[in-house]
């Protein structure tokens, strides 16, 4: 039997990103399609990518995931086609749904490597899934059901401890601790769980670290900001709580990216490179803790939260775990979860590029 039954594949689903120069402003206009983005700020904010080459990390990351689902599922005696689809570059999701080839599976478990829920986060990627299984030939179309997102799930909160503590210990007695998630609009924060389900998280994370660290302070801040600069986006922005903390007598901080599964540019850009020199430039010791990545326990949990699925599919009660009080994410989203606001129309040549949590 099948222990995935009903399900005959899994789609690792990500946000994607540029592997060359020439790559890096068609994929800014893929990211920034329909949004009226001025070609010369996307050109400013492309040149971000130079110092790395013209390569996101972020590709090279999701190849390593890939290869450890496959070995995981294996172990967990799971033999079904394991492929990988992005929404803003190849990849792409269609590609992906081309690999499984001519007598594609009926029935596909996605694993979005988000694990918060948001517009940008989850409904963005469901949409993308839509989209491409419509353009599919008329009765070729198979079913996929994204995954539950993973917040408070172990084996995403267990990892970032160990990455924490990991930290700490490279840090000063004193170090705050300061969690960083990306930015989304007010407007999108409102209709969502994304903020509760990152206090959560961090929450979690703190408590993990043991009872020495009952009193550290910590706090929630907010980095890659982009879209029109007169519209409410969530705050504070890192670089701005690292100046505050510091004038008020802050010496070290220890930067956590709980809104981020692997070192992709959000991260070595705007934590690594930009932080990073903020920190210098006003005298604060800084040390950043590493990204879950290809961690056994976060691979295992893509397996578990998989058979799970599939266990609820079959009719079957089996356990959904979670830490903490929220308990587990639903498994199908209403029809009303997370909506996309309403963007307001950019002032030429000002807006940064619009993303979301990868």
């Amino acid at each position: 039997m099948n222990p995935l039954d009903p399900y005959d594949a899994v789609m690792l689903v990500s946000f994607g990103g540029p592997e060359g120069p020439e790559d890096v402003l068609p994929f800014m206009e893929n990211v920034t399609r329909g949004r009226g983005i001025a070609r010369e700020r996307l050109v400013e904010v492309s040149a971000h990518y130079d110092r790395f080459g013209g390569v996101s990390p972020i590709n090279g990351h999701n190849r390593e995931l890939l290869a450890a689902m496959r070995t995981a599922f294996a172990r967990h005696g799971v033999e079904v086609p394991i492929v990988w689809g992005n929404r803003n570059w190849h990849p792409y999701i269609p590609e992906a749904l081309d690999e499984l080839g001519p007598s594609s599976p009926r029935r596909i478990l996605a694993f979005v490597t988000s694990a918060f829920s948001s517009a940008s986060g989850c409904r963005q990627y469901r949409e993308d899934i839509a989209r491409a299984l419509a353009a599919l030939e008329q009765g070729d179309t198979p079913r996929v059901d994204k995954l539950r997102v993973f917040y408070n799930h172990p084996g995403f909160i267990e990892p970032m401890v160990t990455n924490t503590l990991a930290a700490l210990a490279r840090s000063t007695d004193d170090a705050e601790v300061v969690f960083t998630a990306h930015s989304i609009p007010q407007s999108m924060a409102d209709t969502s769980d994304y903020v509760v389900q990152l206090l959560d998280a961090c929450s979690l994370i703190m408590g993990g670290l043991g009872s020495s660290f009952a009193d550290r302070r910590w706090d929630l801040v907010y980095q890659s900001r982009s879209g029109a600069p007169g519209q409410p986006w969530l705050e504070p922005d890192i670089s701005d709580h690292l100046r505050s903390r510091r004038a008020t007598g802050a010496s070290a901080v220890v930067l956590v990216p709980v809104g981020f599964v692997s070192d992709h540019m959000e991260v070595v850009w705007d934590l690594d490179t930009q932080a990073r020199e903020t920190a210098d430039e006003i005298g604060l010791s800084m040390v950043r803790a590493a990204t879950v990545g290809t961690d056994q326990r976060f691979v295992d949990m893509i397996v578990g939260l998989a058979l799970e699925r599939a266990a609820s599919e079959r009719g079957e009660r089996p356990e959904r775990v979670a830490l903490g009080t929220r308990g587990a994410n639903h498994d199908v989203c209403p029809l009303d979860c997370c909506p996309m606001p309403t963007r307001p129309a950019p002032p030429v040549g000002r807006a940064a590029p619009p993303a979301g949590p990868a």
